[in-house]
């Protein structure tokens, strides 16, 4: 009722209601009003209850007391941006995997603060997903600028839409994270929602076929059959395609809006009817008193001389007659099946999963499909069974292949929290042995700082898991003075982060050469954290110094409470010198075993026609995508960022037509010598001390305006305020 915007002083009176057929004749007899919400434009099952979307908030609502109104009511999510309800999280689907997936558009920006991670502040348009068990929120895949509608088929194919455009796209496990493609030829305009037709009411040749629901080309429903299995040429297996069938619904009626469809316990075809004069927001007054909240509809739609489908018990059954419902064919029987063991003890439900898939052959189609359920079942209860996802990462059915891939990307190449598109770790997570010589209390304290020291965006995106940094821009922390010397200095540069030129075993790291800040991580991490990846890094690749203590830290934090900027090294030298007995032993260690200075020298020496003939003839395209995509070079982070992020780097699609073999490897190896002063960064002290890092977009006489990675709006710095300009 409050739609497209809450006009204050009047009451906020929109709902999430039930619909209930008494007698079966297909017409809703009784309506309900569940809960009182704002602006739903979504809700999904989950966890004995309901998760909605209600504007600034994610709602779970729930009924404990069977009166059919929730009683239990509380935000499992808060911060999405409300400003444009035609952009705001829609299609609320819980994906066989675990995660929570909307859509969300443009014209407004989500805050979302979790637990675990970083506050997510972006206004990009795109897939979401949300793991309700670990509240993480990640930005999934982008789209354009207005998107709508998420399902999921069979063998776990992900699509989406794009609610203006009218495209439609397949979602697939990419790079470091997950990409649209295209899934079908475009044929109208604008596109509300999709869904993936399974239910045994629909005739066979129906079945994994793809609806789309059209608002103003054609009014109604549009099938596609999805082909699934590639052409050996362009497509691989796994690559979908769809060629469209038949208008299975549509109306003459000019307001006849479907924005939903879902199929039913029954296998009928359920359409939301929006029946708007006006759908546009730009283009008219939101309060338009045109606008219609009066006659919205349900259609059912049925197939004339075909049973319906019988319904599966669900609510209640115990947890073994459940997993028996995964057999089912219908994807809607699965998919509330899933939702029903969400609220049970994880525990129990992974047993008995594990004790019903023990004698299905991955080699066999049906039986691939169950143990990929059993395998989806671990994936929601965050359980990893790398025994299970070998098992079908080694079947002889393709499809269960593609599906295990996707889990196995999700378990070891993408983090689930903040960031933008496609930000996924850089690192696979390493399992480190806490070392004999700790007690074993400070062993327990070691495990925590190996989980922490891997987490997305902390120690190892820069300094790897073998803590030797990348020898050019991330010093090592393998047998480095400054990580095993003075526990208050290492404590005060983790606490505040670190800026400036810095010796290290030999080598300097300064920021004219491209060195960014050390990550403060104050307000990243509590103080057991802290010390726990302190003292993790304090003793593992043979260093061996005295465990960080939690109390030790919570000192150094009291004591450095009104600092607001980066420590420089030479201030940090001033209070806590290095130790003598430590800079002796820095200097017998041989650097080469650590650096690639011996191989820098060598490659720049070397002719750059001859390094081009040889990267020709002996290169690895694969390996070298490998580098691009997934090393700590991170060279996609500005050459090919994911959609929604910015471009800090040139275009490298097009190189080969700009510059000779050998002037390519020339840039890679001298990026400053043939830097376009367009990428060119900057790093910028202000007399306030802070430190700003980026690419100049403008720049005059009052200031100076810089992009980079980390935030989406530009850097607005007063010409008044700065100290010192570094070009890199």
């Amino acid at each position: 009722n409050t739609y497209p915007k809450w006009e204050p002083l009047k009451e906020m009176n929109d709902s999430l209601m039930i619909f209930e057929d008494t007698d079966g004749d297909g017409r809703a007899d009784k309506r309900k009003i569940f809960a009182h919400v704002h602006n739903p434009l979504g809700f999904e099952f989950w966890g004995g209850g309901v998760i909605v979307t209600s504007g600034p908030d994610l709602l779970f609502l729930k009924d404990t007391d069977g009166d059919d109104k929730a009683d239990v009511r509380y935000p499992i999510l808060q911060g999405l941006g409300t400003a444009d309800t035609h952009h705001a999280a829609n299609n609320l689907i819980y994906g066989p995997d675990g995660g929570f997936y909307w859509q969300s558009g443009i014209f407004l920006v989500h805050n979302h603060e979790t637990p675990w991670k970083p506050n997510l502040n972006i206004g990009a348009s795109g897939m979401y997903r949300f793991d309700p068990r670990s509240f993480a929120i990640t930005p999934h895949a982008g789209n354009s600028p207005n998107p709508h509608g998420t399902s999921f088929d069979y063998w776990g194919y992900c699509y989406a839409n794009d609610g203006t455009g009218g495209r439609s796209f397949q979602v697939r496990p990419e790079g470091k994270g997950f990409k649209m493609h295209e899934l079908l030829t475009k044929e109208f305009r604008p596109v509300a929602a999709d869904e993936v037709l399974s239910s045994t009411h629909f005739p066979e040749d129906m079945q994994n076929d793809f609806l789309i629901c059209n608002t103003i080309g054609f009014l109604g429903v549009k099938q596609y059959d999805l082909d699934r299995d590639g052409d050996g040429k362009k497509r691989k297996f796994g690559e979908v395609w769809g060629t469209p069938v038949k208008e299975l619904l549509n109306s003459s009626d000019r307001n006849f809006r479907p924005t939903d469809a879902i199929v039913g316990a029954d296998g009928a075809l359920y359409v939301s009817d929006w029946h708007n004069v006006i759908i546009g927001h730009m283009q008219h007054n939101i309060r338009d008193p045109n606008r219609d909240h009066k006659h919205g509809r349900i259609f059912r739609l049925t197939v004339k001389d075909r049973p319906l489908q019988k319904p599966v018990k669900i609510d209640g059954q115990p947890i073994e007659a459940l997993l028996e419902n995964l057999k089912h064919p219908v994807n809607g029987v699965r998919h509330r099946t899933r939702v029903e063991l969400s609220a049970r003890n994880s525990k129990q439900v992974i047993a008995a999963t594990q004790k019903w898939m023990k004698d299905f052959d991955p080699n066999d189609e049906v039986e691939a499909h169950h143990l990929l359920e059993a395998l989806w079942m671990h994936q929601q209860h965050n359980v990893r069974n790398e025994e299970l996802l070998n098992k079908l990462l080694n079947s002889q059915v393709k499809h269960a292949v593609v599906a295990a891939k996707t889990v196995d990307h999700f378990w070891h190449n993408v983090e689930s929290g903040a960031g933008g598109f496609a930000a996924p770790a850089d690192i696979e997570f390493v399992k480190f042995d806490p070392p004999k010589h700790l007690s074993p209390e400070d062993q327990k304290v070691y495990k925590l700082g190996a989980e922490v020291y891997q987490r997305h965006s902390h120690c190892a995106t820069c300094h790897l898991t073998h803590g030797k940094g990348n020898g050019i821009t991330y010093p090592p922390l393998v047998g480095s003075p400054w990580v095993n010397g003075s526990e208050d200095r290492l404590i005060k540069m983790a606490l505040h982060g670190l800026w400036g030129k810095i010796t290290v075993r030999g080598k300097t790291y300064e920021p004219a050469r491209g060195v960014p800040p050390m990550t403060a991580f104050r307000q990243l991490l509590k103080d057991e954290e802290l010390a726990a990846v302190l003292t993790f890094v304090r003793n593992t690749w043979g260093n061996n110094a005295s465990p960080i203590q939690p109390e030790s830290v919570k000192r150094v934090r009291e004591e450095t409470a009104s600092r607001t900027i980066f420590f420089r090294p030479e201030e940090l030298l001033a209070e806590h010198p290095l130790e003598a007995e430590l800079v002796l032993k820095d200097i017998g260690i041989d650097p080469d075993g650590f650096s690639n200075e011996k191989l820098e020298k060598e490659l720049l020496e070397a002719s750059p026609v001859d390094l081009a003939k040889t990267a020709l003839e002996k290169g690895d395209v694969e390996r070298g995508k490998k580098l691009f995509y997934k090393s700590a070079a991170a060279c996609f982070a500005c050459h090919d960022p994911p959609s929604g992020t910015i471009r800090l780097g040139p275009d490298l699609s097009k190189v080969t037509t700009k510059l000779k073999n050998e002037d390519l490897v020339d840039s890679v190896l001298r990026p400053s010598k043939l830097i376009d002063k367009a990428f060119a960064q900057v790093n910028v002290l202000t007399t306030q001390g802070k430190i700003y890092t980026g690419v100049r977009v403008s720049e005059d006489d009052k200031e100076l305006v810089l992009r980079n990675l980390a935030q989406v709006e530009p850097i607005t710095i007063k010409k008044a305020d700065i100290e010192e300009t570094v070009e890199s």
